[in-house]
């Protein structure tokens, strides 16, 4: 077997979408699994639409996926005189020719398919023209794009997917098709074609949504003399409403930058997307990388539609439920120190790294990292719902606030003297700050869990997490007995 070659060639007209991720990591996976090469390729021949802030979002999406490349980026434009040579072969060796009807005349033939009912192709007004014709439209400067001469032969085109098995086209059922435009420029469909024989790619893993392009370029292929790739066409990935996912339904929720901002782990997402549309044979979701690249086969990507499971205006569940979850598990049994990294870059962005983390207080950093990454969703809930934990501008949420605060006006002076004794205390660990807690509440004539629950929502501004006196150490002494001081603030309106 030769060398597997892959590629993927985005369009650099927006975002790197979550469906072109899953594209690019599925070749990727392919690649790994073969030894084999991902080519990089941006087709920028869209020069209206394509930016070179899209192309560096591309890349730095794909950078933090984690998904290498190793060849590229090449960018389309720059094989343009590939793309016209082609052309010109496939002119003069009898596979094209050229068209002059205009768009009035086609337009006029498409109304009268209408009125019909008949499907509209194009019916080769100009595919038998005479040279002698062809010279005289062109003297009298008529504009002509290229059309490919599709054979005119009974039976049927066929092509392996190695997803979807064999797929036949009756070729009485394929329209000549443009693939020169009149202003001179090679359409994608002739482009993809070239640089992919260029390339010497082997296998084409894309979308199914691709698939009405796939027999006209197996007749390029053949024109141009070339071997045809395999073709893995994947399912389309669809919301509950069976609608694809686009940035125009579903707005950022489709963008690998979202995820990247709502502090989702890179192969979390992977793992998540890799599912979608494929599966191992077994129960198993949680793959390192090691194990999708042995796992990964192309005969087990879905025959049928993903779906992407978003309820819009659902808080809880932002994005679908199983990539949450996906990346709830990374997050609760990744290595301390690699998720430590990863929160370090987001405390960074969020100003409130504090050097000591990577220095003398590295081991209290890595050691509360572990004791509340339980409870946590993504990365950045270290900085909103972990936040008094590292510093001192943090919120107490409404809920607790109102169950455990406001219920029980006493506290006002309750944690003031609960300050007090745990100051006072010798040896500041969980039995004895325990002790000193319910203590005070059996004086007092309280349940314990007034001022323990109290406590937890006054240090950490949240109605749940780790055991409470875990978290009076974590906070440590000084920290603790000055939040406890003075909460009058928090019963003002």
């Amino acid at each position: 077997m030769s060398e597997v070659r892959v590629r993927f060639p985005p369009s650099p007209t927006g975002y790197l979408h979550i469906g072109s991720a899953r594209t690019a990591l599925l070749n990727w996976l392919w690649a790994k699994k073969n030894n084999g090469k991902l080519i990089l390729r941006i087709e920028d021949t869209d020069t209206e639409r394509s930016t070179q802030e899209s192309i560096e979002g591309i890349l730095d999406g794909l950078q933090w996926l984690g998904l290498d490349w190793d060849e590229g980026p090449y960018f389309q434009t720059e094989f343009a005189e590939d793309h016209r040579k082609a052309a010109d072969q496939l002119l003069e060796s009898g596979h094209a020719y050229k068209c002059f009807c205009t768009k009035e005349e086609l337009e006029a033939k498409r109304e009268a398919a209408k009125v019909e009912k008949k499907e509209f192709g194009y019916d080769g007004t100009c595919r038998h023209l005479t040279p002698e014709q062809v010279v005289e439209k062109e003297a009298a400067d008529q504009p002509s794009v290229l059309r490919f001469k599709v054979p005119e032969q009974e039976g049927k085109l066929a092509y392996h997917d190695e997803v979807l098995g064999t797929i036949e086209r009756a070729y009485n059922d394929i329209e000549d098709f443009v693939i020169v435009r009149s202003n001179g420029k090679p359409l994608y469909m002739l482009c993809n074609v070239v640089d992919d024989i260029r390339d010497r790619i082997t296998h084409i893993i894309r979308g199914q949504d691709h698939m009405s392009n796939t027999t006209r370029q197996v007749l390029l292929y053949q024109a141009l003399d070339a071997p045809i790739p395999i073709f893995a066409h994947m399912p389309l990935t669809l919301d509950l409403q069976k609608r694809k996912i686009s940035k125009r339904s579903h707005g950022e929720l489709v963008s690998v930058q979202f995820y990247r901002e709502k502090g989702f782990i890179p192969w979390a997402l992977c793992n998540f997307l890799a599912l979608l549309g494929w599966n191992p044979g077994t129960d198993q979701e949680i793959f390192s990388r090691e194990e999708l690249i042995e796992t990964f086969t192309l005969d087990r990507i879905s025959k049928v539609n993903s779906v992407f499971n978003h309820r819009k205006g659902d808080p809880k569940f932002f994005t679908d439920p199983k990539l949450i979850s996906i990346n709830e598990q990374y997050l609760r049994s990744m290595e301390i120190s690699a998720l430590a990294e990863l929160v370090k870059q987001d405390f960074i962005q969020q100003d409130i790294w504090d050097k000591s983390y990577d220095g003398a207080r590295r081991e209290w950093f890595l050691t509360t990292l572990d004791l509340i990454r339980d409870r946590f969703h993504t990365v950045r809930d270290f900085a909103t719902l972990g936040r008094a934990y590292f510093a001192n501008d943090y919120t107490v949420e409404a809920k607790p606030l109102k169950k455990n605060i406001l219920k029980h006006p006493g506290l006002k002076t309750w944690m003031p003297m609960l300050s007090e004794r745990l100051a006072g205390l010798g040896t500041f660990d969980k039995e004895s700050s325990e002790a000193a807690t319910r203590e005070l509440a059996t004086e007092l004539d309280i349940k314990p869990g007034i001022l323990i629950n109290g406590m937890r929502t006054v240090l950490t501004g949240q109605l749940a997490g780790p055991g409470m006196f875990d978290i009076l150490i974590a906070l440590g002494k000084n920290r603790v007995v000055e939040r406890l001081q003075d909460i009058g603030h928090l019963y003002e309106e």
